[in-house]
């Protein structure tokens, strides 16, 4: 695990949460001179109510250890560290390090690495921390990182029971949107493949400091321990949904054609669609996990045979 900062605390007692009080987040920005970094997309959150059910939205109970990722001045850390057995916090920022020193020196029960969530080995956090069980993940994050970060785990396939995290009520939408509506894309049969979402709270503006222009949406991705559809390519199953989804004006058949990712041929595609019954003229985007399963299954001998002559690739 690559860390290149982390600080202990052990005191005895704690004090309740207070940072969710905007006099208070306000207080200990102008105290620590803090300058907020666009590039880091920085939006603290001020609401009491809503930290409130961002916690009971993980489930967060006594015994469960949580990685944090983006603490920020510790806003939402103070909450989990009342609840959790432990807290890892991973925050990008080292000009946040000394105002989370200050915030959380009354928790005895919270240990910050300060480094990129991607570059940490998570599989090893969850055997160091959680003798390799599941782990729940929370996250406040700035939303440009947040798709690719949940894709990563997942994809990664580290110990998860579930992620919660704060995302632009549009992505919320987009991960629970069901196949054949027109918020279903790639992301949400990617994320309903790994997990469950269900959306605990939406956010206004106004919620955060400084205001974001979007409205936000706290939701939970309860992950699966069985897949709900069994392929024998993952990746190429979703190669395909990109590919639909990526020019969903189009067929099926002329959207993976064009797809740079896949190897196959117009007529070949159309082959495949049509054995399956899907029809001809059918667009990706009114298939489900279920279809993209099968028509990866369909595909795949042809898709190995051209890998192996490198007319194609996984990455």
């Amino acid at each position: 695990m690559q860390i290149s900062y982390i600080v202990w605390y052990s005191v005895k007692g704690y004090e309740m949460a207070k940072l969710g009080n905007p006099k208070e987040t306000i207080e200990i920005l102008q105290k620590h001179r803090f300058q907020f970094k666009k590039k880091f997309g920085q939006n603290f959150l001020i609401d009491p109510h809503v930290l409130d059910k961002i916690v009971d939205a993980a489930q967060i109970t006594g015994e469960d250890f949580v990685l944090e990722i983006g603490p920020g001045i510790g806003t939402l850390t103070q909450y989990l560290c009342e609840r959790a057995r432990q807290v890892l916090a991973v925050e990008i920022d080292k000009n946040l390090i000394p105002i989370l020193q200050d915030t959380l020196s009354s928790y005895d029960n919270v240990e910050i690495v300060q480094g990129d969530i991607l570059k940490q080995d998570i599989r090893n956090i969850a055997d160091r921390y959680n003798s390799g069980k599941p782990i729940k993940v929370v996250a406040n994050l700035p939303y440009y990182i947040t798709t690719p970060l949940i894709m990563e785990l997942f994809e990664s396939r580290v110990p998860l029971a579930s992620v919660t995290v704060m995302v632009q009520k549009e992505v919320a939408d987009r991960m629970r949107a069901e196949p054949g509506s027109k918020s279903c894309g790639a992301l949400s049969l990617a994320v309903q493949y790994y997990a469950e979402p269900y959306i605990a709270a939406f956010v206004p503006p106004n919620c955060f400091i400084p205001r974001p222009n979007v409205g936000s949406a706290v939701i939970r991705l309860d992950c699966r321990t069985r897949m709900p559809v069994e392929v024998r390519d993952e990746r190429l199953m979703f190669r395909l949904i990109r590919a639909a989804f990526n020019q969903r004006r189009k067929t099926l058949q002329n959207a993976v054609a064009n797809s740079r990712e896949l190897p196959f041929s117009k007529e070949e595609a159309a082959d495949a669609i049509d054995r399956l019954g899907f029809g001809i003229n059918v667009r990706g985007e009114k298939l489900g996990l279920p279809e993209f399963a099968r028509l990866a299954d369909e595909l795949a001998d042809k898709y190995m045979e051209t890998d192996a002559k490198g007319l194609g690739s996984y990455e």
